[in-house]
């Protein structure tokens, strides 16, 4: 069964982070570009693949694979020759997964409710990420042992987190500090970034 994955994607959407994610483990990939001033994502072809109609998605050997942390954590096991991802015997292995998730559930959630200024409600306390003030804090409190989440060594959690952080500076939906600063530059210093955001370019509106 071949080996290359086929990805779903669209420059302005979340599908940007497993585009890096491909090209740092330099996995063969086909893009099959999904159109939204077609609204091809809500294509009957496009919700046989991901019934959300949403970006990113892959398939890969026979199998589709949705939601952006899913498929980078998918795609550094199905091509560990890159190290992305500790072991699943490797005592950093859960410090990995802990803030792969932290990202999902808890600095992504707190960013968007900032960026579209979205009320708490009666019951914050059910918020996944409980306060934005103790998820910035808490992500602070992550990156300063640095350089990286797991310490000298790049994982995709450290993709994973940079890329969003990156969209809260974008969206200024938070304020960096220098420590954020520096590692969000740091990720983005790696090859793999710069392939990426090169073969980016051609997919970008005029």
């Amino acid at each position: 069964m071949s080996d290359v994955v086929t990805f779903y994607y669209n420059p302005m959407s979340r599908a940007r982070m497993a585009h890096w994610m491909l090209e740092e483990v330099q996995a063969p990939y086909e893009i099959k570009l999904i159109d939204f001033g077609k609204r091809e994502h809500k294509s009957p072809e496009f919700l046989k693949i991901n019934p959300m109609g949403k970006l990113p998605a892959i398939k890969h050997k026979g199998v589709v694979i949705t939601e952006t942390p899913a498929i980078c954590a998918y795609l550094a096991d199905a091509f560990p020759k890159a190290g992305l991802a500790p072991k699943v015997d490797d005592p950093k292995r859960g410090s990995y997964l802990r803030w792969m998730f932290f990202t999902s559930a808890c600095f992504e959630p707190a960013i968007i409710d900032r960026m579209l200024s979205r009320p708490l409600g009666d019951r914050p306390t059910a918020l996944s990420y409980g306060s934005y003030e103790d998820t910035m804090k808490t992500t602070e409190e992550a990156l300063t042992p640095g350089p990286f989440l797991c310490g000298d060594t790049f994982t995709t959690a450290d993709l994973y987190l940079s890329s969003a952080i990156g969209f809260g500076q974008m969206t200024k939906s938070m304020v960096l500090t220098p420590t954020m600063q520096k590692y969000m530059d740091r990720c983005f210093d790696r090859p793999g970034h710069k392939r990426f955001m090169d073969k980016t370019k051609p997919y970008l509106p005029a």
